[in-house]
Order: C-alpha cells, then structure tokens, then sequence
C-alpha cells in the first residue's frame, strides 16, 4: 500500500508522449562501421609524389586489452629462463646436505667451550686431538664419493610448439632520382617590328577572357569537398567527390559500330530492298509508279512532337536532321533537334532539347557540322556537332536583335568579304534579317522589312501605325546571290534584293492562303514553285506574274521540294497524308504517284525532302514519325538516248529540257 500510494518522480527534461508514441516500435539498424573513425585522413604517396586520401579504414574497435607474459620456448629470454631454473634446481639438494654438518660441529663447538681448562697447555692438546679425529673421519667420505658415478642424465622431450612462428620481412630497394641535362645551340633569334592598333588589343582581350573562362569551367569540372552533416552526432564531415567518368566513353567507338551491325542484321530486308529492289511492276503501269516503304525512324520523347523541318547533310549522304515542335498556338512547349543516319534507324546519333519549339533548320554547305536552327520564340542558334554539348555554341537573345515572332525558316550563305559565316532568317515579324559570325559572336542586320497591303493603321488618338507582312518562307537564287523570294502569310510571293532594303522587285499575286513553302529549281534559272494551304501548287518563271502551271491537291498542302536528279519532278505532301510524286516530262496534268503515307486517323505529313544522291525521300508528320521511301523507276527516269546523239547529263540538259517544257506551255496555240 506504501508502494502504491507513492508518486513517480519524473525528470524535469523528460518527453512527454503519448499512448501511440510509446507503442511505436523503432528499428534501429546496426552496421559494421565505425562511427568515429574520422574520414578526412590524407598520406603522402611515394609512388604518385602527392598527398591522397585513405580510402580504406579500419573499421575494427577494440574494447578490451590484456597484456600477457607468456615467453616462447624457442626465444632467446625463453633459453635464458629455462637454464637459470635448471641450475637452481640443482643448488637445492646441496644445501640440504651441509645443513646439518654445520649444524652438529656448532654443537661440538659449544661442549667444548663449557668443557675449557684454565690452562692454556690444556686447550693446545684439546685442539690437536680435534683435528686429527677430523682429518681421519674426512678422509672415508671423500673416498666414498669418489666411488659413488655421476646419476645419468634424462635426456629433455621437446613437444611441438603450436604457437611457434616466423615473421619475415624485406625492404624494397628505393632507386635515387636521377637527372639528365643536354647542353644545346642557342637557337636563333630575330629581330622584328610591328604595328599594334585597338583591334589587335581587342583581339588579344578577348582570347585573354576565353582563356580564363575556360579556365574556371576545369575548376568547377574538378571534384569538389562536399560536407554533410551527420544526424547523430551533429558533427559536419566533409569529403572529396571522386568524378564521374562514364565508362562508355572509352568505348563510344567500338559500341556505336557494334550497335550499327546489329541494327543491319535486324533490318536486313530493308537494307536489300533499299539497295536491290526495283519495281518490276512499272513495266506493265504504264507511266505511273510507287513508293516503297523502308525505314522508320521515330524516338520515344518526340512522340507528342510533330516535324517542323527536315534537311539533309550536304556532305554525309546518309544523316539528315529533323526539328521538332508543333504548329498549334496553344500547344506550345519545349522542343527537339534529333539527327538520323541510314545506318542505325533505331536511335538518333545525335540529340538536342531546346526550352521553345524548333521550327527550322539547315546545313552550312560548306562546313556540314554547323547546324542554323530557328525556334518558335523567335530565336536563333548555331549548333556545332564537334563539341560534345548539349547546348547551341551561338544563340541571339534579346538585345542581340532576336524576332519578336516565330522563324519559319532559315538558310545559310556564302561567306562575307571578310570570310565571315552567315545566314539569312524569315519571321512573322515581317522582318528579313541576316546573321553574321563574328568574333565568336552573332551579329544580326535587317535586310528588309515586309509591308502590308495597308502599311498605316488607325490607332488610338489618331495615331498611324505601320503594319508589316508576316513572312513564312523564303528562298535564294543559286547563282544571283541577291536575289531572294520571299512568301507571306496573305498569300503574296515578294521577289525582294539584299542591295535595296526599302522596295520590292516585284510582288506576285500567288495563293489565298498562306504560303507554306517556296523554292527556286535547281537547274533552271527563272522557274521556282510553291505551295499554300489553298490546296494548290504553282510552278512560276519569277519574269511572269502570272503562274505557268497549278495543281489542285484537294487539300491543304504542307510541303513541297524539287528532285536533285530532274528539272520537272518534283514532290508534295498534304494533310490528308498522302504524298504526290510529279514529272512534267511526263505528265503535266497529273501525278505519276498518289500514294497514304501515313497510317494513323487524324495524322496530317508536313515535309518532305529529297536525298540527293539515293533515290528516297523522307516524310514528316505530326506525330513525330519519319518515314523513308523508295522511288520506282517510273518515277526517276532519266533523258532517253536519241539516235545517233549521245545522252549527256548534267544541269544544262535538265535546264534545256524544261526550258522546252515552257516554251510549250507559253505558246497558246500549240498542240502539246
């Protein structure tokens, strides 16, 4: 009852909980390491000559210590023992033996003392008597020891030592350091002169400021000191991040052509379609031909990402590049630039993201790793495939002149005067603007600023506003370098120079709607063709205002191009997902080809481009798909052979036999 009635005294710290955090289990994990073994311990390497971190620590932790004085047998203090008890023991029976001799002659010592005579006489007798009573009773016990042999010695038993060990060791021979000296000529020197003036100071700054740059982009490359602080103890570590070194790397090579050969075992089929079959089937159509389906090339991250820009490379036949974005005002979001090859349909070799849409892009002729991509905030940027970054090495930005709308398009041109890259842009901005690359930077300047049928609006408080064109696709001359077309929204097709800046050269009246794509024929000089979303597609002389020939799709048409190998075919897409194959020297009133491309509902194409060497092309759509196919003979047919006159190839012949094609058609009266 005393017990019960008392009150639990409580610490005055101690935590106050409740039922279910006193019912709540708790695991507590015990490891193997030790906690307090510090983790920052740094030792001089002889062999690298430099101070490095000791991974490898002990983790033992000793609790109790116990000196023993166990000596081995075999040991030196071992031997030494061993023969100090031995003689010892020997000393013992001896000194039992002469204890009591001398204690009985004590004995007769003290008789005799009692028993003295005043007489000095006396005590001479009694002494000589003594020692000759001692002499004879000595002389029977040295014989009797003398008789007595030596007890035998027991030989020792040795028993096996468990504990008996042999430490060995060896010390390395430490080879001096040793150094060479070569005395040489002195080499030649000379005396020279030269002018400096602010461009060559400027120059010399700015190669200063890459070098320290670069200098701090290795600094933050290198593993730096991390500290993490330990719940437990409270305490802050601090350790040294190892790099990252990505194992690939060093096979990079090796495993991009071993994934190569296994992608050309696995589509086997199509590498000997694409390379072997024809068509055999052409004979008996007529003039009308097919396109046989290859590859496909498609990513797993492009798949809500529709084909914005297709283009092939001017020097490695086999890659081409696709943008990715997407033309719904609303649907805007980030985007890709992926490159292809032939050789490996199942992953791009290259791949990009950027924050905006990519809209437009193209290859430097010249110089085939310089990539110009337009994107849908109006950007621009130059991407470098040497370097390995994921980032464009130029990009405008707002005070550098970027376009307030998106670019269409972008195409590169030859290099200034003073061997300056460049290349030309086309927003809905309306403005034309060119870029230039100079001192590791873009330089942007507009060339022409498009105008609208109304250039002055009414705004607010009478004030006249200048509305601009919006254009959305352009294309230069191949021999006149100032001479460009330009398409605009509106439908309007401006014939423009980079000499005037203020005016047109000529204005066509071309589509309703806007114009989606433009491009000048490759061998024939005067003719260009374009297509709109007004379902149509118009072949022009850029001399004649009116169009020599239009064809009616049906549907909007998203992209059309000229074939590298002919001056009259050429091809086109439409939403519907079909693709139209055309050749004038043909069929000028009809497609030779009208073939589905595209597979799924709801899926529109919109590019298609031509390789410039294989007879494929390539088609986009909006699902982010890329389909390659292949063209039957019909549809790649080359100038027949006249008799006696031999078959000459080239662009003079392709541009001689569509000048004829025209001259056809300008003439009303003729029966062609």
């Amino acid at each position: 009852e005393d017990w019960s009635a008392r009150a639990a005294v409580r610490s005055p710290d101690q935590l106050e909980l409740t039922e279910a955090e006193l019912k709540m289990e708790v695991t507590r994990t015990l490891t193997a390491n030790n906690p307090h073994i510090p983790q920052d311990i740094v030792r001089f390497s002889f062999k690298e000559r430099a101070y490095k971190l000791v991974d490898d620590m002990d983790q033992t932790a000793i609790h109790f210590t116990l000196n023993g004085y166990l000596v081995h047998k075999d040991s030196d203090e071992g031997r030494r023992q061993s023969i100090r008890s031995s003689i010892e023991a020997e000393k013992a029976p001896v000194e039992e033996e002469e204890a009591p001799v001398e204690a009985s002659a004590e004995a007769t010592e003290e008789t005799e003392t009692e028993d003295k005579e005043p007489t000095g006489d006396a005590e001479v007798a009694g002494e000589e008597e003594e020692a000759q009573t001692a002499e004879v009773a000595a002389e029977p016990e040295a014989a009797e020891a003398a008789e007595e042999p030596p007890p035998p010695k027991v030989p020792e038993k040795k028993l096996a030592n468990q504990f008996n060990f042999i430490e060995r060791s060896s010390t390395t021979y430490h080879n001096p350091l040793r150094e060479k000296g070569y005395q040489t000529d002195p080499a030649p020197f000379e005396t020279f002169s030269e002018n400096v003036n602010q461009w060559y100071i400027y120059d010399t700054y700015m190669e200063e400021l890459e070098r320290m740059e670069k200098a701090k982009e290795k600094e933050k490359a290198k593993p730096a000191a991390v500290k993490k602080e330990d719940t437990k103890t409270g305490r802050k570590l601090s350790y040294v991040e190892p790099p990252h070194i990505d194992s690939l790397s060093k096979v990079a090579k090796a495993a991009k052509i071993a994934e190569r050969m296994v992608n050309l075992n696995t589509f086997d089929d199509i590498a000997q379609d694409f390379k072997y079959f024809e068509d055999a089937s052409d004979e008996f159509r007529g003039q009308e031909g097919t396109l046989l389906p290859l590859w496909k090339f498609q990513y797993e991250k492009t798949k809500k990402l529709a084909v914005t820009a297709i283009s092939w490379n001017p020097k490695y036949k086999d890659l081409f590049a696709v943008g990715y974005g997407s033309y719904d005002f609303m649907k805007q979001g980030q985007g890709m630039l992926l490159l292809y090859t032939l050789k490996n349909p199942s992953f791009p070799e290259y791949s990009f993201n950027s924050e905006s849409g990519v809209m437009c892009l193209d290859f430097h002729s010249d110089h085939p790793y310089l990539l110009a991509v337009g994107f849908y905030d109006g950007n621009v940027a130059i991407y470098n495939l040497k370097k390995a970054s994921s980032q464009p090495s130029y990009k405008s930005s707002a005070k550098s002149g970027k376009h307030t709308e998106p670019v269409w398009q972008v195409k590169w041109q030859k290099d200034d005067m003073d061997n300056n890259s460049n290349f030309f842009s086309v927003s809905s901005d309306g403005r034309i603007v060119s870029w230039t690359l100079v001192k590791n930077e873009l330089v942007h300047m507009d060339v022409i600023k498009l105008s609208a049928d109304g250039t002055t609006m009414q705004g607010p408080e009478g004030l006249q506003l200048q509305t601009f064109g919006s254009g959305t696709s352009f294309d230069f001359h191949r021999k006149i370098d100032n001479l460009f077309l330009v398409g605009t929204e509106e439908g309007k097709i401006y014939k423009c120079s980079k000499s005037y800046s203020n005016q047109f050269l000529d204005v066509f009246e071309a589509h309703h709607m806007a114009v989606d794509s433009i491009s000048w024929n490759p061998f024939h000089l005067k003719v260009f063709i374009s297509c709109s979303s007004d379902w149509t597609v118009k072949i022009w002389d850029h001399t004649i205002k009116t169009p020599m020939f239009v064809y009616d799709l049906g549907t909007a048409v998203g992209d059309v191009a000229w074939s590298p190998y002919s001056s009259t075919v050429f091809a086109a897409v439409t939403i519907d997902g079909q693709a139209h194959v055309f050749d004038l020297n043909v069929n000028k009133l009809e497609p030779l080809c009208t073939q589905l491309v595209v597979t799924r509902k709801k899926n529109k194409t919109t590019h298609i481009q031509f390789n410039p060497v294989y007879p494929i092309i390539i088609v986009g759509d909006e699902r982010g798909l890329i389909v390659c196919l292949k063209l039957s003979p019909n549809l790649r047919k080359m100038p027949k052979e006249k008799k006696g006159q031999e078959v000459k190839k080239g662009p003079e012949v392709e541009m001689a036999k569509l000048e004829k094609l025209l001259s056809l058609v300008r003439e009303p009266g003729s029966k062609e």
